[in-house]
C-alpha cells in the first residue's frame, strides 16, 4: 500500500475538502485503509463517519478521488462488513450442507469462501480474470434473465460459476418487458454464448387488476414469473432455478422447492450490493435504466400515487439489507416523481 494513505493523511484531506466545500467540521474514525487496483476502500467505524467522508451528494468522496487521481474510491462502515461477513459465513454453511451433485454450487462455495478471506475489497471483475472454473457438462440451472442489472449478473456469474446454464424469459408484451430489456437480452446471452428462450405468457389479468389500482403488479408479476420459470425447470429435469433476488441472503439464499427442484437466488447468496454488480456487469455494453424501468409500474404510479408507497417498501426493504445504499434508493424513489 502506498504509505501516503494513512488514516492521519486521509481525515487531513478529507476535513480539507469538507472545510473547502463549505460543511461542517466534525469529528471522522477510520478503522482500516485498503488499497488494491488503483481502488481504495477505506472502512470507517460506523455509519456516520462514512456519511461523513461521502459528504452531501458524494462530493467529498468525489474531490478526494480526484485530489488522490485513484479510479475508486469506496466507503463503507465497519459493522456493515461485520454483517456481510455474516451472511456470507450462513450462506456457506448452507450451501456445504446441500445433498445436491452440482459443479456450479461447489463453484459457488468457492467463491464464497474467496470472498470472506478478502471481504474489505473482493471484485468479481478481478476474480473471474484470475481464475477459470470448469464448466458442467449438464445444464445445471435455468436463469430467470428480465435484461435488468440484477438478472444480466446473476447470469454472467452462473455462466462463470460452471452451471451451464439456459436462460429464459417470461414475454408478457412491451407494458412490462419493453424492447430496451430485450436488447439486453440479446447482447448478454450472445456475448455469453448462453442458449436463451422467451417464454409467452398472458399477463392481461395482471395489468387490469393493476390498473383498477386495487393490487400492486410487483407482487403478481413476480410470482407469475417464478412459477413459469419453475414448470420450465422442471420439464427439462433441471436442478436449478436462479433468481437476482438481493434479499434471501444467508440460510434463506437456496431453498428446495420441491423434491427436485431448487431455487437459488445467487446474488443475495454472496451478499451482493449494487455497486459490486456494476462493477462486473460494466464490460458487457448493457444499457442501465432509471428507476425499475417497467412501463406498468409507471403508468400505475401516475394513475394511482398511492401505490408508490408500495414501490417505496420495496425499495427500503433492499436498503435495510445493505443491498442499496440511501444515495441509490434516494435516486430511485425520486425516479417515479420525475415522471409525473
Amino acid at each position: 500500500m502506498n504509505m501516503m494513505y494513512t488514516k492521519e493523511f486521509l481525515l487531513d484531506e478529507i476535513n480539507s475538502i469538507r472545510e473547502e466545500i463549505g460543511h461542517d467540521k466534525v469529528n471522522i474514525f477510520i478503522e482500516d485503509i485498503h488499497l488494491k487496483n488503483d481502488e481504495l476502500w477505506i472502512i470507517t467505524e460506523d455509519r456516520p463517519d462514512k456519511s461523513a467522508i461521502i459528504g452531501k451528494g458524494g462530493w467529498v468522496v468525489g474531490k478526494l478521488r480526484e485530489k488522490l487521481g485513484l479510479e475508486s474510491i469506496h466507503v463503507e462502515s465497519y459493522g456493515d462488513f461485520l454483517n456481510k461477513k455474516y451472511k456470507l459465513e450462513l450462506s456457506s454453511k448452507t450451501i456445504k450442507n446441500l445433498d445436491l451433485d452440482s459443479t456450479g454450487l461447489k463453484n459457488l462455495g468457492r467463491t464464497i469462501e474467496s470472498k470472506l478471506d478478502d471481504i474489505y475489497s473482493f471484485s468479481f471483475e478481478t476474480y473471474f480474470d484470475n481464475l477459470e472454473f470448469e464448466e458442467s457438462e449438464n445444464t445445471e440451472a435455468v436463469v430467470a434473465l428480465s435484461g435488468g442489472v440484477d438478472s444480466s449478473f446473476s447470469l454472467i456469474l452462473a455462466k462463470k460459476l460452471g452451471f451451464n446454464p439456459k436462460a429464459i424469459t417470461v414475454d408478457p408484451g412491451t407494458i412490462i418487458l419493453p424492447n430496451q430489456f430485450k436488447k439486453n437480452i440479446k447482447t448478454v446471452t450472445e456475448a455469453l454464448g448462453v442458449e436463451h428462450e422467451y417464454i409467452e405468457s398472458d399477463y392481461s389479468d395482471v395489468v387490469s387488476e393493476a390498473f383498477e389500482g386495487n393490487v400492486h403488479p410487483c407482487g403478481r408479476c413476480s410470482k407469475n414469473t417464478g412459477e413459469l420459470a419453475k414448470k420450465y425447470a422442471k420439464d427439462k429435469k433441471i436442478p436449478i432455478i436462479i433468481f437476482g433476488d438481493m434479499l434471501a441472503t444467508g440460510s434463506q439464499c437456496i431453498n428446495l422447492q420441491d423434491d427436485s427442484l431448487y431455487r437459488l437466488n445467487l446474488p443475495a447468496s454472496l451478499s451482493v450490493g449494487k455497486q459490486e454488480i456494476k462493477s462486473l456487469i460494466k464490460n458487457y455494453d448493457l444499457k442501465t435504466f432509471k428507476g425499475f424501468g417497467c412501463p406498468l409500474l409507471y403508468e400505475v404510479h401516475r394513475k394511482f400515487p398511492h401505490m408508490k408507497k408500495f414501490s417505496i417498501q420495496r425499495i427500503l426493504r433492499e436498503t435495510r439489507s445493505g443491498a442499496l445504499e440511501p444515495g441509490e434508493a434516494l435516486d430511485l424513489i425520486w425516479s417515479f416523481y420525475k415522471t409525473e
